[in-house]
């Protein structure tokens, strides 16, 4: 019984030193990385501003009625479904998106920007994100990474035009 005592208080101290280091984090951070595709810019927008069936994090999807004359759209995965809305539309070099949904333990958006290079193009997707949960902060940055799903969405891009891509900052 005792034993059971001592797991149950490491445990409650180990939480609590979790959130007292997740609340002296900030609550903002930034997260960029880029790779390079052999599509034109063009073809790299249309897929980017398409139906995101080509990402491997992504159990569905689908329209949702514009609000303020913003485009949204809905996403799930990991068990959750985020509402998203379009902030920004300059094809094919740029595209804006914001989660839309306020009641989230986070919150920002996600710039997709798309530069000729060559005979093909380069994405840059930078992440301005709030994490509000201090839990949830602290996963972010010790465990998760800031930038571990912009990095997946590249090597899904590269996946989509059968590419291997090579990740930089």
């Amino acid at each position: 019984m005792k034993w059971i005592l001592w797991i149950v208080g490491v445990l409650v101290v180990l939480g609590g030193v979790v959130a007292a280091v997740g609340a002296m984090l900030p609550k903002a951070h930034r997260g960029t990385r880029r790779a390079r595709f052999g599509q034109k810019p063009e073809v790299l927008y249309a897929v980017l501003a398409g139906p995101p069936d080509w990402r491997s994090d992504l159990k569905g999807y689908g329209a949702l009625p514009e609000k303020d004359g913003r485009a949204r759209w809905w996403e799930e995965s990991q068990g959750q479904r985020i509402t998203f809305e379009l902030v920004e539309d300059s094809a094919p070099k740029r595209r804006v998106v914001r989660i839309a949904d306020a009641g989230l333990p986070f919150g920002g958006t996600w710039t997709y920007d798309i530069a000729a290079d060559g005979g093909g193009a380069t994405v840059r997707i930078t992440e301005d994100g709030e994490v509000y949960n201090v839990v949830f902060r602290f996963m972010a940055r010790f465990v998760f990474g800031y930038t571990g799903s912009i990095e997946r969405c590249l090597r899904d891009l590269g996946k989509k035009f059968g590419e291997d891509v090579s990740i930089e900052n």
